[in-house]
């Protein structure tokens, strides 16, 4: 064999190598975005850069395959619905409250899923994997909620955190907002 075409056969077999790569990763990328929704484009902000980003993002994956997940029983489901409904009931009355209340109801229907609840951000990046669409919703009661408990929230704050925090309510119940199972697709 002469020496041209074994130049040309190693860099033809360096440049499909480089290929399947850029290949690999762009499917990588892709399928994080699929999957994260607008949790990617935030964890990349976040992060710096994208490579970062995904990093963290497969981190999330990685972790949350050894958590057990699960259902809540029909009972539980039934007795955090009716809390709920009793937390926003009193939200007329004392916004402040339910508020507080709203709070304690996602984090304990968090923990009897599984999920951590020891720190909120870790928590948060753990639901993500789940309820990516719900995840910034919940962020975003976290400090309306924390902003009330430093008497800073307005009535409006305080009603935005309850529409947020009733959005993962719904998703981590697998109910509509108004508490009604969703119908299976």
């Amino acid at each position: 064999m002469n020496t041209g075409l074994l130049i040309v056969i190693i860099v033809a077999v360096v440049i499909i190598a480089l290929l399947a790569v850029v290949i690999a990763r762009r499917r990588r990328s892709e399928g994080l975005q699929t999957r994260f929704g607008s949790e990617y484009p935030r964890t990349v902000a976040r992060a710096g850069d994208r490579r970062a980003a995904e990093s963290q993002l497969a981190e999330r994956e990685q972790r949350h395959r050894q958590l057990d997940i699960v259902e809540l029983e029909p009972a539980a489901q039934a007795r955090y619905l009716e809390a709920w409904r009793a937390a926003q009931g009193r939200f007329v009355d004392d916004p402040a409250t339910a508020i507080r209340e709203a709070d304690a109801l996602v984090t304990k229907v968090l923990r009897d899923r599984g999920y951590p609840v020891e720190d909120f951000e870790q928590q948060a990046d753990d639901i993500s994997v789940d309820h990516p669409d719900v995840v910034e919703n919940y962020r975003a009661a976290q400090v309306l909620a924390l902003a009330n408990d430093q008497g800073l929230a307005s009535t409006e704050d305080l009603r935005q955190a309850f529409v947020h925090y009733r959005s993962l309510f719904a998703e981590l119940l697998g109910t509509q907002q108004d508490g009604h199972r969703e119908e299976a697709q």
